[in-house]
């Protein structure tokens, strides 16, 4: 009996290509969404660049469930692996890589470790820790944390619609919405050890090996990811590095703050 062929790490995560422009820009959304997240830039980056977009195993347009494991996602690292995955798979070269949130970590390790794949990075709303250290304000506190998890993981429902419109911008309903959505899609269940992952983790020392020239994008006022953050990762960063605050509420760009957003990605990638 013949083995039945591996399923493409692209086609799980339901990898797709907008566009037929020269250059490429694979958009990565971050904690909690997918690849819907990023509907309003879409068309206005698809008239010049090719795009590339997919969504993470925990999201919840993910059809196959069992491609989140929880004992493997467990760091950015297997994350990374998929990313890698995908880029080769669809056989893209010199990417400009745009991550949001968490992507933007993940992003930052998997250039460390196949520099070739990316041209750019473009870092929205990305943070190395979200807990305060004696010498770091990461804008939590370890206790803050701890009982965000424990609300996750007991009243799942009414945490997403409380999250939803601090991390957005309140003013927004639209975008509100279709946050609360995501969230909600994702499950309890997966959104428990995916807040681990990310608000557990720490990447200082990752930063600063990163050669791949980076643009950071941070929101001035942003309830997850203080100003000073941005300011830590220009200064951090192995290569070179430039900072952009849009002036805006939330962690929520490509929603909120969309043409600004797609401003600054294209003067980047140019063309």
């Amino acid at each position: 009996m013949m083995a039945t062929p591996e399923k493409r790490v692209s086609t799980s995560l339901n990898a797709r290509s907008i566009g037929v422009g020269k250059e490429t820009i694979v958009l990565c959304h971050g904690f909690g969404t997918d690849q819907s997240i990023w509907h309003k830039v879409i068309p206005l980056l698809a008239e010049s660049y090719t795009l590339v977009l997919f969504d993470w195993p925990f999201s919840g347009t993910v059809t196959d469930k069992s491609l989140y494991e929880h004992g493997k996602y467990t760091s950015y690292e297997p994350y990374a692996d998929d990313l890698m995955s995908v880029i080769e798979e669809m056989n893209l070269k010199c990417v400009t890589f745009v991550g949001h949130s968490m992507s933007a970590m993940i992003g930052c390790i998997a250039s460390i470790k196949k520099p070739h794949l990316f041209n750019n990075l473009i870092l929205v709303t990305a943070s190395p820790r979200y807990i305060n250290t004696d010498d770091y304000i990461g804008g939590f506190e370890r206790s803050s944390i701890d009982e965000m998890v424990s609300t996750i993981e007991l009243q799942y429902e009414n945490w997403c619609s409380t999250y939803a419109p601090i991390a957005v911008d309140p003013n927004d309903g639209d975008s509100v919405h279709k946050v609360m959505r995501c969230l909600k899609s994702m499950g309890g269940e997966v959104a428990v050890s995916l807040a681990k992952s990310v608000f557990y983790s720490d990447y200082r020392e990752m930063v600063e090996k990163v050669e791949t020239p980076c643009t950071i994008i941070q929101s001035s006022n942003d309830m997850a990811v203080p100003v000073g953050i941005g300011q830590y990762l220009e200064k951090k960063m192995k290569g070179v590095a430039t900072l952009e605050i849009i002036d805006m509420i939330g962690h929520f760009p490509q929603l909120t703050a969309h043409l600004k957003l797609v401003e600054l990605v294209k003067a980047v990638v140019g063309i």
